[in-house]
Parts: C-alpha cells; structure tokens; sequence
C-alpha cells in the first residue's frame, strides 16, 4: 500500500514538472482535436517543437512561418472596445481541470489536498498590478496554472499595450514576441479553444489577433472556427467584441462565414439591446456594406436609447455613422447636444475625428462648430501650434469660418513664423484664401515665409502657394517670378499630368488676377495676356462709333451707363451659415467691380417664385441696390 502510494506521488509530481495543468480526460473528439494539433499528448514537452516556436510567430522584423501560409499580414488594429475588468475576470468561477492538488506535511507526517482558490485570488489580484506586458507575461511564468489565467494574461497583455504609444507600443511588441512564455500562452489557446468560456474565447482571440499574430496562423484560424460553433451561445457584448475583432481581419473562408453569421444574428438581436456601446460598436463593425434594413434597424435601436447618451457614447455613435456611411439627423443632433453639453471633457483628437466625421456625413451643424471653435480659442494657449492647424484645416473643409480663432492664430503666426513648415504653410494658405479672410498685416507675413521656402519648393506647391494668394487679391512678386519663368511653366504641365485640367484653371485663375488686380505687374512673353482694360475701352469706342453712325445723334444713347451683374450662387459658395462669400467667389465679384459691373448676389434656393420676383425688382429699380441677398 505504501509503496503505491509513493508511486501515485511520483507520478503527480512529474507531472507537474511536465506541464502547468493536469492534462483533462479527453473525449474521443477531444483527443482527435489534440492530436490534430501535434503528435505528442503535451506539444510543450517536445524539445524540437520548442526549438520551432521562434518561427512560429513572426518576430517584429519578420521572418517565416512554421507549417503555416506564408501570406501573412501582421497588423496591429486599434478598435476601441470594453475590455474584461480584471476583478470580473477573477471572480469568474475556476474550471475543475484548473485547480491544482497541493502536498503539504502535516506534523505527524501525513499529507492533505488543498484546492488553489487561494493562490486564484493572488493571482488576479498581481494581474491588476501589473503595468506592462512583460510584467504580465512574467506573471505568467511565474504563477499561471489555469486556463482562466493563461486567456486573462492575454487580454491584459494587449489592454496595456494599446494604452502606449506607437514608439513604445513596437518596442514591447517586440519583448512580447521574443518572450518564451508568450509562444506557450499560445499553444495553451490552441490546444484548448475548445474549452474556453464564450467571454475568453472572443476577448482571447481579440487579443491575439490586435498583438500582431498572423491571421493565417493555426492559432487565428483554431479561435475563428471554434467562434461559428459557439455563435449561438454569445450574448451580445460578446458579439460586439467579435464584430470588432471581424472588422479588422482580411476576408477568407472562416472570416466571411463568421461574418454571415453574424450578421443573421445581429438582425435578431439589435431590437432586444439596451446598450448604446455595444450598438455603435455594431455600426462601426458592420461598415458601409451593411444591408440597408441593417442600419435601420440599427438606428432605431439607438433611438430608443438616445435619452441615455453619455458624451463618450455620443462620440462613438458619430463615428460608428461614419463606418456605416449613414446619415441619421436624429440621432447627429443628440449627440451634438451632448458633445456641446461635455465639451470640455472631450478630447483634441476627439474634436477632430467629429468635425471629419461631420464632413463624410454631409452634416452641417452650426452651433456644434461654433461651439468647438470658441473652446479651441479658448484653449488656443495651451495647444500647439500645428494642433491649431489641424483644427482650422476641418473647419476650413466643412466651409466654417472660425474668424476669432483665425485673427488670434494669424497674431500667432505674425509674432512667430518659424514653426511654419512648407507643408502647414500651403495649409494656412489654403485655409485662409478658401474661408476669404486675411487679417490686416498677414499677408506680409505669409509673402515673407513663402518667399524662405522658394529654393527647394517644388513647381506644383508653388502654384498652390501663388494661387491661394491670388484668390485673397495679392500677388506675391517674387513667387509668381519664380512661378512664371519658362523652364518652371512649362515642368508645370508634363503629358499625362492627372491634374492638368486643375493646374490649367489655377493658371487661368493667377493669370485673370494679374491682369485685373495688378494691371502693372509685368508678364513673361511666353505666358498667354488679355488686356481687359484695354479690350473694353476699345470695345466702347467700336460701340460708339457704329451706334453714330447707325442713329446719326449721339443724342440717342447713352454712355457710361453702370450695368448690374447678377450672380447665382449656391448655399456652398459663401461660408456656413454666413453670407460671407468664400473665396474663390469673392474673387469674381472683385474682378466683376472692376469691369465696371455692379454685382448682386443671389441665393435663390431660399425664396419662392414671388419672392424672386420681388427681389429682382427691387435690385433692378434700385438706384442703391444692396450688393448681397
């Protein structure tokens, strides 16, 4: 008896040499999956299997896989999704297979088995402790006996990982990858994906695949085809987790079939959530090629909830529209509300991803930009100069004229211009000339940063740089010099250019405001002129000459006589929600007073057919005639 009790020791210990769990009873599936995976009982055991784990993974420089594809794209996605909090993880109950019999002696020298519920409890209490992935992986080496514990270590090593930058984040990626214990981690998941609970199995695989593993590694492809056999077990923040992960995977077999899937179930299961993060998370993840009747579904979902919005969800939702590529005016101005309620909780790159999104929604919205811009002018001291121009760049796409946060950034500039790269400075220039607003002293400052950047500034940036002035009504003399002379003009316009057509109208559009705005300013030969001035007075004089002739009394006509041009402009060519022109019209009613025109603007789409009527007679038979409607 003695002696098979010795025996039964001896053979638990080397067991515990052998691996950190106690190998389970297989099933005659279970044991087919195990040796589907590799030929031994414990792939961890064999010295040449060891040996192949390097390979196995791609190492941050790269190198080839072991009995894998060798198409693999090692990409780190950064969907933002709720991760597992460690103290749910650790109040999860432990499977069976994972508590481990311990041997202690007693004093009188027998022996009694204690269930590791203890050394549990110490050991999510150290996951919670730790501050980087290495810490959790030595953790790992250290104290992971369990399943739970090898799935919560996975998760934990990417939730800390996504918190770094991108500088740290290829720095630990790396220590992550040549960590021995993150390759058993691995084969743990692989070799047991099939009894993990369906909150491990969606977050583990979410982890691996956001880490960098290689979609057609066995590993991603093992947790993607357990997934299509439990989809109908995952509840729905599951299937929230499972969508992101989907959303940054390339299509195959397995992921399109799990896509499939998941779409039939989302469809049941939209109208019975609650819960507005796991709705936007579904916007985000079902992208643009979602069915229609999908995004509806998915709308009024958000609907029902919308009384509920916090300023975090109200972000999401904006940009999970945008995935979807839905516009949803309803629930845009909710979440405008909230976001205008909370702005000063939210975030710079926050601002910036709504204004984007505001624009790939078409959705203009007044109040939120003005909003916006006072709280970026407000904080325009403690923000970066660049950030600034990151900011007025998206107000100057959605056509927004932020003129207090303008005239305080050109003082900015004015007092210090070195910061102005080539790159932000065609930005400030764009900006500036399309919303039509140049602060007095301004262009002396702009002319005098351009004029730096003419040696190395190629021939294209330079006719932007000409050309955005030139809308403004200046004419920068050394740049259009530099821009007109022969070898640089003709570089301008190669065969075969995809912007021909554009620069072609750029160059009409300097050369019109050479002739009109600096009628003094002298022009290359080689470079095509109309004289205007010069045409209509001769013109006149032609005119003159045939009405005597042809009348006989110069009695009978008039000369001199101002005439009213009307423009028909659309909403779009004045700035949002002003009636101040933007530039490139603006320019055209500054050329037209130069003709000699008196110019009426007309935004036809606000008035009726009688109301247009009105207008006109009123424009027509006014001796005073304002210049806008």
């Amino acid at each position: 008896m003695n002696n098979r009790i010795s025996n039964l020791l001896n053979t638990v210990r080397c067991l515990r040499r052998c691996g950190p769990v106690l190998a389970p009873k297989y099933s005659g599936a279970t044991r087919k999956h195990a040796s589907w995976v590799s030929g031994h009982k414990d792939p961890l055991e064999n010295v040449n299997f060891r040996k192949s784990f390097p390979s196995i993974f791609p190492s941050p420089h790269g190198s080839s896989l072991r009995f894998l594809s060798q198409k693999a794209d090692v990409f780190s996605a950064g969907d933002e999704i709720q991760p597992k909090s460690t103290e749910a993880l650790g109040s999860e109950q432990v499977p069976q297979s994972s508590l481990e019999l311990k041997n202690s002696k007693d004093d009188s020298g027998g022996s009694k088995v204690k269930p590791v519920v203890d050394h549990n409890e110490q050991f999510f209490s150290s996951l919670r402790k730790c501050t980087c992935p290495s810490d959790v992986l030595d953790l790992a080496s250290e104290s992971a006996v369990s399943l739970k514990h090898f799935t919560n270590c996975l998760t934990t090593t990417w939730r800390l990982l996504k918190t770094l930058s991108e500088d740290q984040q290829r720095y630990e990626k790396q220590l992550i990858f040549e960590h021995p214990v993150f390759v058993k981690l691995c084969q743990h998941l692989l070799r047991d994906a099939r009894r993990m609970t369906r909150a491990d199995l969606v977050f583990s695989l979410h982890a691996v695949v956001n880490l960098g593993v290689p979609q057609n590694t066995l590993l991603v492809q093992t947790l993607l085809r357990v997934c299509q056999e439990k989809l109908n077990q995952l509840d729905n923040r599951c299937i929230s987790v499972l969508a992101t992960t989907l959303a940054g995977l390339d299509k195959d077999k397995n992921v399109s079939a799990l896509q499939a899937g998941l779409l039939l179930l989302a469809e049941q299961r939209i109208p019975s959530i609650r819960d507005i993060f796991i709705l936007q998370n579904l916007m985000k993840c079902m992208g643009k090629d979602a069915p229609v009747f999908l995004k509806k579904k998915l709308e009024m979902a958000v609907l029902k909830e919308i009384d509920h919005l916090t300023y975090i969800n109200a972000r999401r939702v904006f940009l999970g529209l945008v995935a979807m590529n839905y516009c949803s005016i309803p629930i845009l101005n909710a979440c405008s509300k909230k976001i205008q309620e909370n702005i000063h909780d939210a975030q710079f790159w926050h601002l910036i991803l709504i204004l984007e999104a505001c624009h790939n929604l078409q959705y203009r919205n007044v109040k939120l930009f003005s909003t916006v811009a006072d709280y970026v002018n407000s904080s325009v001291c403690i923000l970066d100069k660049k950030q600034i121009i990151l900011f007025l760049s998206a107000f100057e796409i959605l056509g927004f004229q932020p003129s207090e946060l303008m005239g305080v950034f050109a003082e900015k500039v004015t007092a210090d211009s070195e910061f102005l790269d080539l790159k932000s400075l065609l930005i400030v220039l764009r900006v500036y000339s399309r919303l039509n607003y140049l602060p007095k002293g301004f262009f002396e400052t702009l002319q005098s940063c351009l004029n730096k950047y003419l040696p190395q500034i190629s021939n294209t940036e330079l006719l932007k740089a000409v050309y955005s002035l030139c809308i403004l009504g200046y004419l920068p003399h050394r740049a259009l010099d530099q821009l007109l002379q022969k070898e640089s003009y003709e570089k301008l316009l190669p065969s075969g250019d995809l912007y021909k057509e554009k620069k072609e109208m750029m160059l009409r559009c300097v050369r019109t405001c050479m002739e009109l705005d600096s009628p003094s300013f002298m022009k290359p030969e080689f470079v095509p002129t109309e004289n205007f001035s010069s045409l209509v007075s001769l013109n006149l004089r032609k005119a003159r000459e045939a009405l005597l002739e042809l009348l006989g009394d110069e009695n009978m006509f008039r000369q001199n006589v101002q005439l009213l041009a009307f423009l028909f402009v659309p909403l779009s060519a004045f700035c949002l929600g002003t009636t101040h022109p933007q530039g490139k019209l603006a320019m055209k009613k500054r050329h037209l007073s130069k003709l000699g025109y008196h110019v009426i603007l007309v935004r036809f789409q606000e008035m009726t057919n009688e109301d247009a009527v009105e207008f006109l007679k009123g424009k027509i038979y006014s001796e005073n005639a304002s210049p806008t409607f």
